[in-house]
């Protein structure tokens, strides 16, 4: 059975061009008007393999989830220089920062950076506060120093902004940002990453620990964060409870995994 988000439908792929994502964070979405799967953020990169009535049935190039996004949020594809490195910042009208805001922009959003002044980014959107951005292949090395950027986000499904964000959503942004690819849902990352420690061992930080439809970051021994429902946030949890609490709704622990260490460490 072909896997939807990864494998284009061979019956809507047309001539392909290359494109990004020009709004702050767009949906990404089953049909047509459908449900949403997932999210992609300003200056995503994409290949756009058919349009039809408004819709754009694409691939996203970091990590090839397929679906449909409206139309008119897809731009020309540049070469991005930079990328938001903070939860979230705001492009402004001037270099000023009493300057009317034209747009935010969340964590690992890519930019072009079209010059520098008093310690502004000036881009496409307007200008960013320069500390508030990172070359391009600049990578972390803690996923649980990313996670925690998203402290207090609040959960949306299928999120992948700072404004709602999701388990898988947020355990792809902290791979992503220690250049570890990293597919879009938990079912996927539980195949795909790391390799399996046995269940009854130790947590150590950054592994991840996979439940039924759930996945988690760990911080500490007996210490997680994960996007969840039962706070409807970004949270701490101790991995004792989450492990005891969620196996009342949707069963016991599947898997916990070890990541190899980061490029960047």
């Amino acid at each position: 059975m072909t896997d939807f988000r990864l494998k284009p439908d061979p019956s809507k792929v047309q001539q392909s061009q290359s494109g990004q994502i020009s709004a702050p964070v767009t949906d990404i979405l089953r049909s047509p008007n459908g449900r949403r799967d997932r999210q992609a953020l300003f200056g995503d990169a994409l290949t756009i393999l058919e349009d039809s009535g408004g819709w754009s049935y694409v691939q996203l190039s970091k990590d090839q989830y397929c679906g449909y996004v409206a139309t008119t949020t897809i731009a020309p594809l540049t070469h991005a220089t930079h990328f938001v490195s903070v939860p979230a910042t705001h492009a402004y009208l001037e270099p000023d920062l009493k300057s009317p805001d034209q747009v935010s922009l969340s964590f690992n959003s890519k930019l072009t950076a079209l010059g520098q002044h008093n310690g502004f980014t000036e881009t496409a959107l307007g200008f960013i506060p320069s500390q508030h951005l990172k070359p391009v292949g600049q990578f972390s090395s803690d996923l649980g120093e990313i996670a925690q950027l998203f402290l207090g986000t609040p959960y949306l499904w299928g999120g992948n902004s700072r404004w709602g964000i999701d388990c898988s959503g947020l355990v792809q942004a902290a791979c992503l940002a220690c250049d570890i690819l990293c597919p879009g849902d938990s079912d996927q990352q539980m195949a795909l990453l790391g390799d399996a420690v046995a269940l009854k061992s130790d947590f150590r930080r950054n592994d991840l620990i996979f439940w039924k439809g759930h996945v988690a970051i760990v911080m500490e021994s007996n210490l997680l964060i994960h996007a969840n429902a039962q706070k409807m946030a970004v949270s701490f949890e101790p991995i004792t409870d989450a492990i005891e609490r969620i196996a009342k709704t949707d069963g016991p622990v599947l898997s916990h995994k070890r990541l190899p260490p980061s490029k960047a460490s």
